[in-house]
């Protein structure tokens, strides 16, 4: 895998990182996305609002998931890879790919946005 997230996979957690020396979950998703040419905000509250809603049933490569771990909330984004799987940046492992049918993301979705075509997003970010 030659792509902007296979390149970020073991980068370690950082908060308030944004970038390979260290990422937070939306440091993450930010970074990737701007390799892309678009622009999120910094938050993943933030990012929550932008793009189109989308199903859990019609995810496709590129949408971003939100989770609320905190209680209160939007608090964690990673992004959509396909095969009910999706790439974050975790305070204990760093960036990597995880499954949504883990106990401990299923009971804490929130919900997806769609900010980019899918096709666009598999071009660059994900083989």
């Amino acid at each position: 895998m030659d792509s902007v997230i296979a390149k970020t996979i073991g980068v370690s957690y950082k908060v308030g990182g944004s970038t390979t020396a260290g990422f937070d979950c939306s440091g993450f998703t930010k970074y990737v996305y701007k390799k892309l040419g678009l622009n999120l905000p910094r938050t993943s509250r933030e990012q929550y609002k932008m793009g189109t809603t989308v199903s859990r049933s019609n995810l496709r490569s590129g949408d971003l998931v939100f989770f609320n771990t905190t209680g209160s909330g939007v608090s964690h984004v990673g992004i959509y890879v396909g095969n009910g799987k999706f790439a974050q940046s975790s305070s204990s492992r760093g960036v990597n790919i995880s499954s949504l049918s883990q106990s401990y993301w299923s009971k804490r979705y929130v919900g997806a946005k769609r900010v980019m075509s899918s096709t666009a997003f598999k071009a660059v970010a994900y083989d």
